[in-house]
């Protein structure tokens, strides 16, 4: 696929290696593009930082594209992915329950391609997670009381969820959060026709948080998301909660608590690159069986 809204990182250099289309359902903050470029450099640093790690290494080829059709980005059509096998989503601060013309038109490529071409794995970070879920049928909403989860969260694992980040201590691992919204219930047989019944054993939330119950939701060899942002860092933290203060979604006085929690939790070390490991192994088919 080539589009001018697209760009694309060549891969490091490893024997082997995974190719990943990422969509980019936002812009950054400009001192964040300056400091660390789109969000889609900043997947491709993180998971190459990932493949490097993998044993054996892989490399990671990285084509980003723009997708928000308000801003001038643009949706691609299915005739252009012809050679992607491996799809990312990205956060935004879009709704992903919201019916702006180019939600609905990344919502249809996502079911046409789930039906029409089963190589395709997909992973997909908040709003990416939500996107992802509400194509399959699943429900998405405020959280209860429309409570805001920030910065620095901890998040049980479920059994698979232990399996796929190779057993951390305690079964839980840390992730960076900034949403609203959540996944009510995840996806299943009985929330669209693109899930037969005999799948349903096969869907697993992967963990689950205080204020989140479904943090991510792991399909074998088709899906693979997380409400947490894996790539995110203090700074990212500390502008995206500046854009929402300035946009008016975050209340300084009813989000206070969570606020000051964020503001105290944005520089703490969270489990980023342990996610995007288990993504890359997602995408590169290490863990089929689990």
């Amino acid at each position: 696929m080539s589009s001018f809204n697209e760009t694309r990182t060549r891969p490091t250099v490893h024997d082997d290696f995974v190719r990943m289309l990422v969509l980019e359902t936002d812009e950054q903050h400009p001192d964040d593009h300056n400091e660390r470029g789109t969000f889609g450099d900043v997947f491709d640093s993180l998971f190459k930082k990932a493949g490097d790690e993998h044993d054996p290494p892989l490399g990671i080829e990285t084509v980003s594209r723009f997708v928000v059709e308000d801003k001038g980005g643009s949706v691609p059509k299915i005739e252009d992915m012809e050679d992607v096998h491996a799809i990312l989503i990205t956060g935004s601060m879009y709704d992903a329950h919201g019916d702006d013309p180019w939600i609905l038109k990344l919502v249809d490529l996502i079911q046409t391609l789930w039906q029409n071409r089963p190589d395709i794995r997909f992973s997909g970070v908040c709003f990416g997670h939500q996107i992802l879920c509400r194509a399959l049928g699943a429900k998405i909403d405020a959280t209860p009381n429309s409570k805001w989860e920030l910065a620095h969260v901890p998040i049980t694992l479920t059994p698979i969820g232990s399996r796929l980040f190779n057993n951390p201590p305690n079964g839980k691992i840390h992730l960076h959060q900034m949403h609203q919204d959540h996944v009510v219930y995840p996806p299943s047989s009985s929330t669209t026709p693109l899930l037969p019944e005999q799948n349903d054993r096969d869907i697993h939330v992967w963990g689950s948080s205080e204020t989140t119950e479904v943090q991510g939701v792991y399909i074998r060899k088709r899906l693979f998301t997380t409400q947490g942002h894996l790539g995110f860092d203090k700074d990212m933290v500390h502008r995206q909660i500046e854009m929402r203060l300035e946009a008016g979604s975050i209340d300084v006085e009813k989000d206070r608590k969570e606020l000051e929690n964020a503001r105290d939790t944005a520089e703490w070390e969270h489990d980023g690159v342990v996610v995007a490991g288990a993504i890359v192994r997602f995408f590169h088919g290490d863990d089929d069986e689990i």
